[in-house]
């Protein structure tokens, strides 16, 4: 086995040593790539894949994982800022077991109902209140951070003691700091769900006293009207409807001036009461059909009455009234109750909130637009488009002034630029990817054409010295044919004599038909050599 080898790096070495230059550097730096990409290669399968074993942590926690992990020994990697530390995939579980056994992370900086289970029988009044309040702030800010966009909150909570022989007593407030990720930005609606969430968990707490700011120190809602649930949703209904008008007159402006000429300020009034109204109204109809009659009829027949005796009947205050009665005490009473169809249709009819109450439009044409401006037509035309009704007291106004393009011009002249060095910086780079590429592809093709030339000079030089062989064995055997038809005829005994060099010929000869191939490679040698 030892031979074969040896007998290969030969083959190897010999087969190197007859390269050109050129293709020796292409060798050389193709064998290096190879190996440092297995090496890569290698190196990446064999390493481990990691997974995060905690999240989030404090700087504390973040210190004490750290030392236990240096202590057992285990590799990790940190990341996230030093809140988020990886291990081997296949060791989280049992890393997370060891860290709980052994009381990390502590927790301490997540707050919450956590920071009341330390209290006892001797804690004062003052440290039990200042522990709920920290504890109430804690969930809260843990409940925000469960909302989406949300990566931290802060929460502080001003809750002023209850005096009991007060008539008054301070209202409670609260502000809500929050830091959301990147590119993210709070709706309306993630707000006010804030502020509700906030409010609807401190007994008291107003929605108006709760400011909510971002991490930029902008405002995003502190209790004024504007910042209500009711009244955003009505602003942003507002200025959605008035978007969507200002949009359809813009469109149709632009298809006249052209695009920058011209532009539309729409003003809408919307009343976002809600109304009932109901109509009852009776008709005229001369034949009443009837629904329902009653007729009651009295009579009562008896003696005279005494001359002393008052008639009649008792009315109202004890009081006698005469009815209709004879002298001999007979009575006779009759009544009738009629109920008569009545023609009657009820309406009701409910406003739904969000009607307008007027529109106002604004519109500006640039003088030096290539169309001709008419007022009237341009005030006509905006009016259909967007439902101006001059009834209603709505209101268009059209003006004529020149437009500042100077900032558009800027722009304008910054992006053509941009362009232009983005195009040139593409340029550049396919031209000196093509120029790389056409280098390599040309010292390729130098080295092929001048391993061809050597293949075949070697090829020419191996055959020619081949047929020289050949022809030499050709003639030293007519040659032998003749020394013996002379050794016949002169009836010599003598043996024949050969030099030196005639054997080294037999022997060439004799390598040359038992092995052709490595005779030519060894002449190639030769050749490769003397160049």
């Amino acid at each position: 086995m030892r031979n074969g080898i040896t007998q290969a790096l030969d083959r190897y070495r010999r087969g190197f040593s007859q390269f050109s230059p050129g293709q020796k550097v292409v060798a050389i730096v193709g064998t290096g790539a190879l190996l440092l990409a297995a090496f890569m290669v290698f190196r990446w399968a064999s390493a481990p894949s990691y997974s995060p074993l905690f999240s989030n942590l404090s700087p504390e926690d973040a210190s004490a994982v750290v030392e236990q992990l240096d202590a057992n020994g285990v590799k990790y990697e940190i990341s996230g800022g030093g809140g988020t530390i990886s291990v081997p995939k296949d060791q989280v579980y049992s890393q997370r077991i060891s860290l709980s056994g052994e009381g990390i992370p502590s927790g301490s900086s997540d707050g919450g109902y956590s920071l009341l289970d330390g209290q006892d029988i001797s804690t004062s009044q003052f440290k039990e209140q200042t522990d709920f309040k920290r504890a109430m702030e804690g969930e809260l800010a843990k409940t925000i951070e469960a909302i989406d966009g949300v990566d931290t909150a802060v929460v502080h909570l001003a809750l002023p003691p209850k005096q009991v022989f007060a008539e008054e007593q301070d209202p409670a407030t609260a502000s809500v700091l929050v830091d959301t990720n990147a590119g993210t930005e709070l709706s309306a609606d993630q707000v006010q769900a804030i502020v509700h969430l906030v409010a609807s968990s401190i007994d008291g707490l107003d929605p108006a006293k709760v400011t909510v700011a971002d991490s930029s120190g902008r405002v995003l809602s502190d209790g004024s009207a504007s910042g209500t649930g009711v009244a955003a949703t009505q602003n942003r209904q507002q200025q959605e409807y008035q978007d969507q008008l200002a949009a359809k007159a813009q469109a149709m402006l632009d298809r006249v001036f052209g695009p920058g000429n011209s532009s539309v300020q729409v003003t809408a009034v919307l009343d976002f009461d809600k109304r009932t109204t109901e109509t009852t109204t009776y008709g005229k109809d001369e034949q009443v059909p009837v629904l329902s009659e009653s007729v009651q009829s009295e009579t009562y027949s008896g003696g005279a009455a005494p001359t002393t005796t008052p008639g009649g009947v008792v009315g109202p205050d004890t009081q006698q009234e005469t009815g209709a009665t004879s002298g001999d005490g007979s009575y006779d009473n009759s009544s009738t109750v009629r109920e008569n169809g009545i023609d009657k249709v009820v309406e009701q009819n409910e406003t739904a909130p969000g009607s307008v109450e007027s529109l106002h439009a604004a519109v500006v044409i640039d003088t030096n637009s290539p169309v001709a401006v008419d007022a009237a037509q341009i005030d006509a035309l905006v009016s259909s488009a967007i439902g101006i009704d001059t009834k209603r007291g709505d209101t268009i106004e059209t003006s004529s002034v020149p437009f500042d393009t100077s900032v558009a011009d800027a722009n304008a002249a910054e992006l053509k630029a941009a362009k232009a060095a983005d195009a040139a910086a593409k340029r550049n780079t396919m031209i000196r990817n093509g120029v790389l590429g056409g280098a390599v592809l040309l010292l390729v093709l130098l080295a092929w054409r001048r391993s061809r030339k050597g293949a075949k000079a070697r090829e020419d030089a191996t055959s020619y010295v081949v047929e020289q062989l050949k022809a030499e064995q050709a003639a030293r055997a007519a040659l032998a044919a003749q020394q013996a038809q002379l050794d016949a005829q002169t009836a010599l005994a003598l043996s024949p004599v050969t030099s030196s060099s005639d054997d080294m010929r037999e022997e060439l000869v004799a390598l040359v038909e038992r092995q052709p191939d490595e005779v030519a490679s060894l002449l190639r040698g030769w050749l490769v050599e003397g160049r």
